[in-house]
């Protein structure tokens, strides 16, 4: 078991989610009881229902702790913003060493099925009026996730701009403050919209945007790749393919998780985290 745990979270990824998670205290009942599953086990066995995409009560008894046990710590972790906490302290550890290009970033979305409804579902216009749920990111010029959310999948796209763009949270940098505000954002023709430019602009972002019925999405290709790489790396997560959450919470969570697993891969190839 200890090889699968440090398998799924190296040491680094490890030392990055401490710095995240809530302390614990441990009460222990009189007369002994059943010791506390700890967390490291309890992430890797998180990390595989998010990848593997197995159902809760699918999950391997070889971790260790039962998936009721899993599962409550999942939710209480969700409650507490961790895996959007892990998310930017990857970023941070990134920014730090320059591996985050603001020069380019793009903006786009996903739909995918909802089993299950519950909250921010609707009618998937491009799935038959299936229900649904799209999630909605920002990329850097790399394909690293800057800031994600979720939505209803009958939720226009251009709906998403403003809040994601407010969503990125300020990173830092290799030389000078933080940052959070791209140079340049590219779009397809789902952000084409006058108030939508203007508010880029006034912000002092460059944009790039499709223009309905004068030219194609595909001219920005060249450009806009990155990001449907970037949700192609999001497929990953198989646990994303389709929604079995009902509460959009813990589907947000997943999404996070991914997003933070992709930046962890782009920073395990660079070295070990930075102090703060």
């Amino acid at each position: 078991m200890a090889d699968l745990v440090k398998r799924l979270v190296p040491d680094d990824l490890w030392e990055l989610f401490r710095r995240v998670v809530p302390p614990t205290e441990v009460v222990r009942p009189q007369g002994g009881g059943r010791r506390r599953a700890g967390d490291r086990e309890v992430l890797a066995a998180i990390i595989f229902v998010a990848t593997s995409g197995c159902t809760w009560r699918q999950l391997p008894p070889v971790f260790g702790p039962a998936w009721p046990t899993v599962y409550r710590r999942f939710a209480q972790w969700s409650r507490a913003r961790v895996w959007a906490r892990l998310h930017r302290v990857v970023l941070d550890e990134l920014g730090a060493l320059g591996e985050l290009d603001w020069s380019r970033c793009a903006i786009d979305s996903v739909s995918v099925r909802a089993a299950k409804g519950g909250p921010l579902t609707g009618p998937n216009p491009t799935d038959r009026g299936k229900n649904g749920s799209k999630i909605h990111l920002v990329t850097d010029r790399n394909g690293l996730p800057l800031s994600l959310g979720i939505s209803a999948a009958n939720v226009h796209d251009s709906q998403g701009l403003i809040p994601l763009v407010r969503g990125i949270p300020p990173i830092r940098s290799h030389r000078g403050p933080r940052r959070r505000r791209p140079e340049k954002l590219h779009g397809d023709k789902g952000y084409d919209y006058d108030h939508l430019r203007r508010w880029l602009a006034q912000r002092g972002i460059r944009h790039r945007i499709a223009r309905r019925g004068i030219e194609s999405s595909q001219r920005l290709g060249r450009h806009r790749w990155v990001v449907e790489r970037t949700v192609s790396w999001l497929a990953g997560c198989r646990r994303l393919h389709r929604r079995y959450e009902r509460k959009a919470a813990h589907f947000l969570a997943f999404a996070g998780i991914a997003a933070a697993l992709i930046g962890y891969r782009r920073l395990s190839k660079r070295g070990r985290p930075s102090p703060l």
